[in-house]
């Protein structure tokens, strides 16, 4: 399903979400037509993914089996409501473990379902559009925290584009795990954690702190677990009743320290005694209370405000913009990909005007020949335009491999919107736009852990080669190129128009003949370019 999809039906998506402590699912009806969506059943197992091997950092096989049950489960509860499509992403356990590959491939053999690694920063992205999705931030800064059980999302934004995006190893599964050995907690290793916790978030918050203008007054919004609980425990007390949703609900800094403080002084089996509080919330709730009240401590800031939308809804308002369902309150979000290419471009000092012409041409080519040579549709046209505005950008290392330099600049560069998966097309796409062809022995080629994707590589890199050589002198000499099937003679025209008449585009042509070798061993055809002048006009 690659193009805009019709506003004239509802459809149901499942979102799931691969955490460090639990895995969620939100299964939605997305109104096309309003453009929104409304929240049909949600499902939460505890899994404890983030339960690593001490020694090897791996995810164990007891935690990965209690994560495909629990998928499996997600899958029947999404087939028995007619889903359309499940999307599933997961976050900081499965990015960390060195076998968190091999983890997302076992599932995809059990399930045949597809889960996409996505990285801190674009976890932070989607967080903040599931916020914008349940309230609105009447253009005021609000600081957005997600506590997870292996990283805190940090974002600051105003309902338009957000203004600082963070993701820092702080979860409360992590520090429950490196930091909490007594029972209850001695002052020893809770000063320690604070003080652990305090440093890890200062420069976020920094960074956040440079992005308020003078003048500018902050609010607070918290969604997670974490935050759910402890207003839970607030409002019991309080009021004897837990408000349903608990979206809009407050808190206040002091009455949060005033709950640590008390938790602290509890043993495990008190805590888990509080009417309310599950087994796993007990054991680590006090972790990620603390990153709380620190990440508001620094900030200023003395209330905090519930959000019940988060990375899952986010996930789905990215679908929603990818299909090109949402444009207006969100349009600045539908541009975010080519935003974040650009930037990178700029990062790298890539020279603009040549990339863009090089990409001009890659998708000349790509849109020339789709459904006739390949299938593939806008989202994989959009992967190669990318890889050919970056594919140079290995310069900016050293000339020499700069094929290869590419390859990690682009995988380490936070491109926002895009997969992890996506991400690696990208790099391998850039990486193959000379040199050798993909191989099974490299191991860039085999960091494409999805079949589908490889084929994307396989495809389109001879495309980004010939596009790369139709600009060979790097002066725009060439102003159009256009495709010419001959099926029975099994050859391919490539007819070039130079811009000026009398330019022989030598150069062109001896780089076309000189990278072609690749095109044609993957589409069995032979390529024939030829020069086309126009008849000078008399």
């Amino acid at each position: 399903m690659h193009s805009d999809l019709s506003s004239d039906r509802d459809y149901i998506l499942a979102s799931i979400d691969v955490g460090t402590n639990s895995i969620h699912m939100v299964v939605v009806k997305v109104q096309p037509s309003i453009p929104a969506f409304t929240i049909v059943a949600r499902d939460k197992s505890t899994v404890r993914l983030g339960d690593r091997d001490k020694l090897t950092g791996n995810l164990t096989p007891a935690a990965m089996e209690r994560a495909i049950t629990a998928l499996k489960r997600c899958q029947e509860i999404a087939t028995s409501l007619h889903a359309d499509e499940i999307i599933a992403v997961a976050t900081s356990a499965v990015r960390e473990a060195p076998n968190g590959q091999e983890f997302l491939q076992t599932v995809e053999k059990a399930l045949g379902l597809w889960i996409n690694l996505i990285s801190g920063p674009e976890e932070a992205r989607r967080i903040y559009l599931g916020v914008l999705s349940g309230m609105t931030l009447n253009a005021q800064p609000h600081v957005i925290i997600d506590i997870g059980g292996g990283s805190t999302e940090l974002i600051l934004g105003d309902g338009h584009e957000p203004r600082s995006l963070s993701s820092t190893k702080v979860g409360a599964v992590r520090l429950t795990a490196d930091f909490i050995s007594t029972d209850p907690i001695s002052s020893m290793e809770f000063l320690a954690l604070q003080a652990y916790i305090r440093g890890m978030l200062e420069r976020p918050i920094e960074e956040i702190q440079a992005q308020i203008k003078p003048g500018e007054r902050i609010k607070m919004v918290g969604t997670s677990g974490t935050i759910e609980a402890l207003a839970n425990l607030h409002a019991r007390e309080k009021f004897g009743t837990v408000p349903n949703p608990l979206n809009g609900y407050s808190i206040s800094l002091a009455e949060l320290r005033d709950w640590l403080h008390r938790l602290r002084r509890m043993k495990f089996a008190e805590r888990v005694a509080i009417p309310g509080m599950s087994e796993r919330r007990a054991e680590i709730i006090l972790a990620g209370g603390l990153v709380l009240q620190e990440a508001m401590t620094l900030l200023g800031v003395d209330s905090i405000t519930i959000c019940e939308r988060s990375l899952r809804e986010g996930v789905v308002v990215d679908w929603m913009i990818t299909h090109g369902l949402i444009e207006d309150r969100l349009r600045y979000q539908g541009s975010v990909r080519q935003r974040s290419v650009y930037k990178t471009a700029q990062k790298y000092q890539v020279n603009l005007t040549y990339s863009e012409r090089v990409a001009q041409f890659a998708i000349a080519l790509f849109d020339q020949t789709q459904g006739k040579l390949h299938q593939w549709g806008s989202e994989e046209r959009d992967l190669l335009w990318a890889a050919a505005i970056l594919h140079n950008c290995g310069h900016h290392v050293s000339h020499d491999a700069h094929h290869k330099h590419s390859y990690y600049l682009i995988r380490h560069a936070d491109l926002l919107g895009y997969n992890e998966m996506e991400l690696e097309t990208i790099a391998n796409l850039a990486r193959y736009h000379r040199k050798n062809s993909p191989k099974k022995k490299h191991d860039t080629y085999r960091n494409l852990t999805s079949k589908k994707h490889r084929r994307v590589v396989e495809q389109l890199h001879p495309l980004l080669r010939l596009a790369v050589a139709l600009d060979r002198r790097q002066i725009g000499s060439i102003k159009s190129v256009r495709c010419q099937m001959l099926p029975e003679r099994q050859e391919m025209r490539l007819f070039i128009s130079p811009v000026q008449p009398s330019d022989d585009c030598a150069l062109e042509l001896w780089s076309l003949t000189y990278k072609k070798p690749s095109f044609e061993a993957e589409y069995h055809l032979k390529l024939v370019p030829i020069l086309e002048v126009e008849p000078a006009r008399v």
